[in-house]
């Protein structure tokens, strides 16, 4: 537990309304004590970091100005919450965060009256603001709502579309885009190129720098120009962009100065209609390390706070996104139309030597799973070898491109599925729980689940020659240490294999195990005297492999890291 008595002005706050009881004049030093809280907490336990150092000034002026929770606060994925869930009584217990019966990684409705939207995925603040400032107006009373959202989840179409609908309908709410110019990875995209043009482009230099000549013999006013010079960007950006859809722009202003923000979100508050509000912050702003390096510090093991470098972890095994990185690099080597495609996960997918090294091969989409699918069907299309590297809970938000673009035409894209089944401490929300019992119900699909790293790179290989759409779905995690196949070595599609011959008993056992669970089965089966089986492949499964296993066998269980309903169990003979 944190000693309170560091932090004199957060020791008062156990809710906002606290907070809103402090005078203006000493916010900053509550942001300040805020950052330290954080630092010290978040060091001492592990999770998301660089992203919630970069929004305390936002989340005090936030709940401030508005009366939370009856006014709706909605935070983009929610790696920035920290602070929130510090400021909404919830500090005493920010220690057991992403931990067994503690805190949730993300704002989440069971947990506290002040998260209004549960979230983990990105670009889904907008669309439930919408519909929140709806039924505030509806029900009269007066609520405001406000969706935080990131830059680098402004990239996703959903935050587009709900954009065009807010423009159009015209309903109260202010979206804060808070511009760091990160998400974890690098943002990329024609909207992040946009705002970097629009702010350096000939239009508003010329107008600066004409102006810095006019007033250059008049001090008084070239200091008052000087302080307008911020308010000149947002005479530009708004009529190329926010303004055409109907938003009043405000911005880019300052996300560090707490009482600027305070003071303009309080005027923005009584205006009518759709506002967005432009802020500039820095992700890991306060704590130098993280400032200079945001993506290695965007979620953290314990560290110390006093050292400039988080702790080496003991060499182990690779992990399976390692073990899909070497593959690509190793397989673009011989396979010059190979191509590899990341909705903005670059390095949870393991794939930064390989953007280093093949960059005409390489393409991050930025976070639009649904384009970077249908995306991949058009490489397809053109003779290109597309490999689609996507988290297991994202592949989700592609569904309706997977089946249309892809697997109904046929086409020969890869997706290799990372985080497959259940991932740990990120929460419900990311959780690969689901896929095979969605992609089982995919025509012309195979689905392929390894037991070791050896398995994950012959499947690999056998999905990337194969004429139709497939994919190999493996956990986080360290892989077992196997020796790693040869680049050209394939399996036969549809074929498990028999690990261990049950002994002859009263009741004859065999346990059917996919994916990388098969070592713990393994020991299940020699406990037990079961048969233990390899299946390999979810899709199709090898049919006549099962019919022997029931013939010879009295009961049958699966083991497979997935939900129930939808999943590969086999009922007993």
């Amino acid at each position: 537990m944190t000693n309170l008595a560091d932090y004199p002005l957060l020791a008062q706050i156990n809710s906002p309304k606290d907070l809103r009881n402090i005078p203006q004049d000493q916010l900053p030093r509550v942001s300040n004590e805020l950052r330290r809280f954080l630092l010290n907490s978040v060091s001492k336990s592990s999770g998301h970091f660089a992203s919630g150092l970069g929004t305390i000034e936002l989340t005090v002026a936030l709940h401030y100005v508005y009366n939370t929770p009856f006014d709706h606060l909605i935070w983009d994925v929610g790696h920035q919450a920290y602070p929130h869930k510090i400021l909404t009584g919830r500090r005493d217990q920010l220690h057991t965060i992403r931990q067994k019966d503690g805190l949730h990684p993300f704002p989440w409705r069971e947990e506290s009256e002040y998260d209004t939207l549960s979230v983990g995925h990105s670009s889904t603040s907008i669309s439930a603001a919408l519909g929140l400032s709806v039924a505030a107006e509806k029900e009269g009373l007066n609520r405001r709502t406000v969706a935080v959202i990131g830059d680098g989840a402004m990239t996703a179409g959903m935050a587009f579309e709900a954009l065009n609908h807010a423009g159009d309908i015209k309903k109260d709410m202010l979206i804060i885009l808070n511009d760091n110019e990160m998400s974890i990875s690098e943002n990329v995209g024609a909207l992040n190129n946009h705002f970097a043009r629009m702010l350096s482009g000939s239009l508003y230099t010329g107008i600066r720098e004409s102006g810095k000549r006019l007033l250059n013999n008049l001090p008084p006013i070239k200091e008052l120009a000087s302080r307008a010079e911020e308010h000149l960007k947002g005479m530009v950006v708004p009529s190329t962009f926010f303004e055409e859809l109907g938003f009043n722009y405000i911005g880019p202003i300052d996300g560090h100065d707490v009482n600027g923000l305070v003071d303009t979100i309080k005027n923005m508050r009584s205006l009518k209609g759709p506002q967005l509000l432009h802020i500039a912050t820095k992700k890991g702003k306060g704590y130098q390390a993280a400032e200079q390096d945001p993506i290695k510090y965007h979620a953290v093991p314990k560290f110390n706070p006093s050292e400039d470098s988080l702790p080496k972890s003991k060499p182990s095994l690779p992990t399976y996104s390692q073990i899909f990185g070497d593959w690509l690099c190793k397989t673009a080597e011989i396979d010059k139309k190979l191509v590899a495609i990341t909705p903005a996960m670059r390095e949870g997918s393991g794939m930064v030597e390989f953007s280093q090294r093949f960059p005409d091969q390489y393409y991050d989409v930025a976070i639009a799973e649904q384009h970077a699918v249908t995306y991949a069907a058009g490489l397809a299309i053109g003779g290109q070898h597309p490999v689609v590297a996507i988290y297991s809970s994202f592949l989700q938000r592609g569904y309706d491109q997977l089946i249309h673009d892809v697997a109904i035409q046929n086409l020969p894209v890869l997706f290799a599925v990372d985080r497959a089944g259940i991932v740990g401490a990120d929460g419900a929300t990311h959780q690969g729980s689901f896929d095979l019992s969605f992609l089982r119900c995919i025509p012309n699909l195979v689905i392929m689940a390894p037991a070791d790293e050896r398995e994950c790179q012959l499947m690999l290989n056998t999905g990337h020659k194969s004429l139709s759409p497939s994919v190999v779905r493996y956990p986080r995690g360290n892989g077992t240490g196997e020796t790693l196949p040869s680049v050209n070595e394939v399996i036969e599609v549809g074929k498990g294999r028999i690990i261990i011959e049950g002994q002859e008993n009263t009741t004859k056992l065999a346990i059917l195990s996919f994916g990388t669970m098969l070592a713990e089965a393994q020991k299940a089966a020699l406990a037990l005297g079961a048969t233990l089986v390899d299946m390999r492949f979810i899709k199709p499964l090898d049919v006549q492999l099962i019919d022997k296993i029931q013939s010879s066998h009295d009961v049958i269980v699966t083991i497979e890291d997935n939900a129930i309903a939808g999943g590969l169990w086999l009922s007993s003979k």
